[in-house]
């Protein structure tokens, strides 16, 4: 993977997670709240229907008690209490307990003995009272009350004649779930009995059901949906029962939560587009100048100089440092180099200086060489670095004089095609002893090819022309008049005029044509000092300077 692929992610991908993990918390504490607010809606609807209880059942106590005093009432009691098989008092009291709940409009009514034994009772079936099969009820009391899988909601008063009391009598209705608009739902003993819950079955609303503590509010999950549940009258309806309402809190979330994902996916796709474009420019700040350090590096690494860099390449603090450190090490390795590179010419220039030493002749003649080729390479507006590799180059251009016997150089007449040959070996040995140094590379050049001719007919590639490089074109003119102008020890030293124009003799065939000008253009006193002022030398002393030994 790329380096600006992977910079891009790092930057991207923890933003993108923050900002999905924000907008799911902040969806999660809005239904957090929009539940909470459900559930103490619910509690405050449980309030309200107990307080409304609590006054119907303050109302049915005072009607009651009024019902309890009835005289033909208490005297049917009587007489169920002397003859509790008679069936004709039975059916005495089931005609006034009916007339009194045709007219009060219960559903149930019921005599009891005063241990709540059942004596009489009525039930209310097809729209009308019918007398109770009491052997399907054992005992009835205050509260709710299962009778032939139907909920009455029961009232009782004691019935009592001279301060003795007759029995209990108990009256109710059914549970009617349209009195309430919020969903409820009945349970005895853990088994819903009834529930206003549209389309939800009883088996449905037990399971759901079967964790929720009787007298505590409790979350479930119904047909996949959430749902909220609050018993109503906590603990006080007896007898096993239960009443709960429900609140689907999906549905009752819905709306909201619609609002609210259209909104966060809005949000979220915005973010999304903010961290991209963040994180694009976040990795492209990165990025772009590491990867111009390592182009750079890259670079250096073909050329061999390390370059600085501009410290304005980034505003990133520590690319900066990396920059302002990369800097500070290029230039301490460019000092280097130049350090070293200064001792290997020294080094090598001392060699030079030793191998004049060898021959008096020849004394200063490197140095004199070095300091014409650079000034003629100043006069043809080369640049400073080509100017400083020519001026080194002339310095070394003889070094591989080292390499020749002292017999042959020192020799004071003519030397033998044979020795002539061993002389011309001296641009080859020149080059293989700078070639065992890296430093003096750029040199080679100039030290291996200062005897090429302009026609071809040099040594030792026989190269022509443009062929062969400024550096060595400019050095051999420059060798070539150090050479004519040196007294020897068979000849004196031609004069300063007489090797000017042998230069432009040999121009086009020895010379380079374009260079030999700019060469006699140098000022006199500098071409001049040391030339010979006695008389020229002969015509053979001519042709003996501009000769390959003299020139070599």
């Amino acid at each position: 993977m790329r380096f600006r692929t992977r910079a891009f992610l790092i930057c991207f991908i923890p933003f993108a997670l923050l900002l999905t993990c924000g907008f799911a918390m902040m969806q999660w504490f809005v239904q957090a709240r929009v539940r909470e607010g459900l559930r103490t809606s619910l509690r405050e609807n449980e309030l309200a229907i107990a307080r409304v209880h609590a006054r119907n059942d303050l109302q049915n106590s005072r009607f009651l008690n009024i019902v309890g005093e009835n005289p033909a009432l208490k005297a049917g009691a009587q007489l169920m209490f002397l003859e509790p098989d008679n069936p004709a008092a039975r059916a005495t009291v089931e005609d006034q307990l009916r007339e009194l709940g045709e007219r009060m409009g219960f559903d149930f009514l019921l005599l009891s003995t005063p241990d709540g034994k059942p004596l009489a009772g009525d039930t209310r079936r097809g729209g009308g009272l019918v007398p109770l099969e009491l052997s399907s009820l054992e005992r009835a009391g205050q509260g709710f009350l299962l009778l032939n899988g139907r909920a009455y909601q029961v009232g009782c008063v004691p019935i009592d004649a001279a301060d003795e009391n007759l029995g209990t009598l108990c009256v109710g209705a059914a549970f009617d779930f349209s009195e309430y608009a919020t969903p409820l739902v009945l349970l005895h003993a853990g088994q819903v009995i009834d529930s206003n819950v549209p389309g939800i079955s009883p088996g449905e609303l037990k399971t759901a059901l079967r964790n929720c503590s009787p007298s505590h509010d409790c979350d479930l999950r119904l047909r996949g949906a959430s749902w909220i549940s609050v018993p109503i009258q906590r603990g006080a309806l007896g007898g096993g029962f239960e009443l709960r309402t429900l609140e689907n809190v999906d549905a009752a979330i819905g709306p909201l939560a619609t609002v609210l994902h259209n909104l966060f996916v809005f949000f979220a796709l915005a973010s999304v587009l903010v961290a991209f474009a963040c994180g694009m420019l976040s990795s492209r700040s990165i990025v772009k100048p590491i990867a111009l350090v390592v182009q750079q590096l890259r670079r250096s690494a073909g050329t061999g100089v390390l370059a600085e860099f501009d410290e304005r390449i980034s505003s990133v603090v520590e690319i900066r440092e990396l920059v302002d450190n990369y800097n500070t090490a290029a230039v301490a390795v460019r000092d280097a180099r130049v350090n070293l590179q200064d001792a290997y010419v020294e080094f090598v220039g001392s060699l030079a200086h030793a191998l004049d030493a060898r021959d008096p002749y020849t004394a200063g003649h490197s140095k004199r060489v070095s300091n014409l080729a650079s000034a003629t390479a100043a006069a043809l507006q080369l640049k400073p670095d080509m100017v400083e590799r020519i001026r080194i180059g002339a310095l070394l251009h003889d070094i591989g004089k080292i390499g020749i016997a002292d017999a042959v150089l020192q020799k004071t007449g003519r030397l033998t095609d044979e020795e002539f040959a061993l002389v011309k070996e001296h641009p080859v040995i020149g080059r293989r002893i700078l070639e065992g140094v890296h430093g003096l590379a750029p040199f080679i050049p100039a030290v291996e090819l200062h005897h090429e001719n302009w026609d071809g007919s040099g040594y030792p590639k026989r190269q022509s022309a443009h062929q062969t490089p400024v550096d060595a074109r400019i050095i051999h003119i420059a060798d070539a008049y150090d050479a004519m102008t040196t007294d020897r020890s068979y000849r004196r030293g031609l004069t300063h005029e007489r090797a000017l124009e042998i230069l432009f003799e040999y121009a086009g065939t020895q010379f380079d044509p374009y260079i030999v000008p700019v060469f006699a253009s140098l000022p006199r006193e500098m071409m001049t000092p040391g030339v010979a002022s006695g008389p020229d030398a002969s015509s053979t002393d001519i042709v003996n300077a501009v000769g390959p030994w003299e020139t070599a």
